[in-house]
């Protein structure tokens, strides 16, 4: 059977909506990394009815509670047993809508509806989000939507000279914020300065209109912290967190993470960017087509560039912080293959035809297997039996392990209608904690689990250890 051309936009979407259903077997997985905390603040909000404190064990992890906000709702209505699944349906439908909003962009920029679906799909099967990071409850793929919905719309509304999608634009940016970070603003300003350097766009962003509204998308987070909030320790936080990113390391090793930085960025980009890479390889030779809308591509390429900067640069940084950035590397990558001819577009579209079966095999057979037989379900046995070793006792929490949050969130679930667990008090007469160390001056180890790479230990104080009989 002949491959299809995929020369039309209507065979590009169907293979996007393909795609998007490949995410679909990892919703039933069982927590990986730190997705717990997904599931623990949403269901410690809920449980209390406080809709602006976002908690972890009932203490205040200064975060911003827009995910909590979203996931609620969702998570209430399809049952809390259903709750991680409810997050990661939310995250994987922000990478589908993400790549919504690049066909709407490239569309907008480049005339042309095949190649807009076709920057869809190379967007969304960038290896990184499409196998893992797509999919995984993490804020991440759902800040990736809202910032880069902010940059997209800035940028067609210095198109249109439409002030309207400036204001769209700064919604966008504004519930980035509020969802994860105050580097929603930094991404978003890097795109502007970068818009100011087009004469073109110049007079449109200058407006008195256009200064007043991004004015007021820039004066949320004061309002915010100091208002709604009434303090600013959780702008401290944010701040706290940007600054430990420049912390210290060796010359060696810091030029050794510069080196490494760009590998994994490179890998995580990948097959889209290896394929784009030989083709511009091949430029000597005349492969490819004369650039049309060369300023749009060049554009695209710098905000992105200069956004990565201070993430390669900083001694402390991890790649996935990049997210907000793969729609524009996904898009510079796309029109690079597009303009290599229809032969390079259809043998990107045969592998990335593979990567869409190895992801079917990873989601529906690697991680099922690899959760089975070394952590994963571990986390729900070990959840269980602690249930069933401190039924009638307060059981308190401060293991903040990956592995110690997934038996907590489980743990929650177990206890219901009870309320879920909270970090131990300072003085307590008796009860249980989920420790990931023993701590003697508690009381003694109950029993201990190991969860992959780390070991959770159940400690009993007071009568709580006089009820515990041992095996």
């Amino acid at each position: 059977m002949r491959f299809p051309a995929f020369d039309t936009s209507r065979q590009w979407w169907i293979f996007y909506a393909l795609c998007a259903l490949s995410f679909v077997p990892a919703l039933r997985l069982y927590y990986v990394g730190e997705e717990p905390i997904a599931f623990i603040t949403s269901f410690e909000m809920w449980h209390r009815g406080e809709w602006f404190t976002h908690t972890i064990y009932g203490l205040n992890a200064l975060h911003n509670p827009l995910f909590n906000w979203l996931h609620v709702p969702l998570a209430s209505a399809a049952g809390w047993e259903h709750g991680l699944a409810a997050a990661r349906f939310l995250m994987a439908g922000s990478s589908v809508l993400t790549g919504l909003v690049v066909a709407w962009l490239a569309r907008e920029l480049f005339q042309d509806r095949t190649f807009a679906a076709f920057s869809a799909v190379v967007f969304l099967t960038l290896g990184d989000l499409f196998v893992y990071r797509g999919w995984l409850a993490y804020a991440d793929p759902m800040f990736m939507f809202y910032v880069f919905s902010g940059i997209a719309s800035l940028w067609v509304a210095c198109e249109r000279r439409n002030p309207w999608l400036l204001v769209v634009a700064a919604v966008a940016v504004t519930a980035g914020f509020m969802l994860k970070a105050i580097t929603a603003y930094t991404f978003y300003g890097g795109a502007g300065f970068i818009l100011l350097f087009r004469k073109e766009y110049r007079a449109f962003l200058l407006r008195p209109a256009s200064l007043l509204i991004h004015a007021l998308m820039f004066a949320w987070p004061v309002i915010w912290f100091l208002l709604v909030l009434e303090g600013g320790g959780q702008g401290t936080r944010m701040l706290g967190e940007m600054l430990d990113k420049w912390s210290g390391k060796s010359l060696g090793e810091y030029l050794l993470k510069l080196l490494e930085y760009v590998g994994h960025a490179l890998f995580n980009l990948s097959p889209a960017v290896a394929l784009a890479a030989y083709y511009l390889w091949r430029r000597r030779g005349g492969a490819l087509q004369p650039e049309t809308h060369a300023a749009h591509v060049h554009t695209a390429l710098a905000v992105a560039l200069l956004n990565l900067m201070p993430y390669w640069l900083a001694p402390q940084s991890q790649v996935r912080y990049l997210l907000p950035l793969y729609p524009l590397f996904g898009l510079v990558i796309a029109r690079v293959i597009w303009r290599a001819g229809a032969s390079a577009v259809r043998t990107s579209a045969v592998w990335l035809a593979g990567l869409l079966a190895l992801k079917l095999v990873v989601v529906s057979v690697g991680y099922p297997i690899y959760q089975a037989t070394y952590r994963g379900a571990n986390y729900l046995d070990a959840a269980q039996e602690i249930y069933q070793t401190t039924r009638g006792f307060p059981v308190y929490a401060t293991d903040v392990t990956s592995a110690g949050l997934s038996v907590v969130a489980y743990l929650d679930l177990l206890l219901l209608p009870a309320g879920p667990v909270v970090w131990p008090p300072k003085e307590f007469e008796s009860g249980f904690v989920v420790s990931d160390r023993p701590y003697p001056e508690t009381g003694p180890i109950v029993k201990s689990w190991q969860l992959g790479g780390n070991k959770v230990h159940l400690i009993c104080r007071g009568a709580a250890c006089e009820a515990w009989e041992k095996p």
